[in-house]
């Protein structure tokens, strides 16, 4: 049986139109959270979720890049990474997407029983008409061990 070891939330916006920032090629950091593995035993996990809300007047499908890193500065590690495409939005119309998606992390190291997470989001380059972030957004996480 799994034993808990800790929880967190990273809540950027909780609400709907609660926020308008734009969606640059550059990765923007929209949730970090630290988890305290402190007596964890063999086979550590982390399961994170996260939930990140656009809207779009872009009149051709426009690709969204989440990245979730453990860690950070320059050791850190990619450890899930997903790419979701906004519809096309009607003509003066704008669309809104809500993007949830989990992952995991398999027995992660944990130095100093403490585990950092951070989500990242970003489009590609070439993208003209860049979406907008209007929340919710959210990250979650949980560590657990055998």
């Amino acid at each position: 049986m799994g034993k808990f070891l800790d929880a967190q939330t990273s809540q950027n916006a909780s609400y709907r139109d609660s926020i308008s920032i734009p969606v640059t090629t550059t990765p923007v950091l929209f949730g970090s959270l630290g988890l305290n593995t402190a007596g964890a035993g063999a086979n550590l996990r982390v399961e994170f979720t996260f939930t990140a809300t656009l809207s779009s007047l872009a009149a051709i499908l426009t690709p969204v890049n989440i990245e979730i890193y453990r860690g950070t500065g320059v050791g850190r590690v990619l450890v899930y990474s997903a790419q979701q495409t906004l519809p096309i939005a009607g003509l003066g119309v704008a669309s809104e997407t809500i993007i949830s998606l989990s992952g995991a992390d398999f027995n992660p190291p944990a130095p100093n029983n403490f585990l950092v997470y951070q989500a990242f989001i970003s489009i590609p380059g070439g993208i003209v008409i860049a979406p907008t972030r209007t929340g919710p957004e959210s990250f979650f996480a949980a560590a657990f061990s055998d």
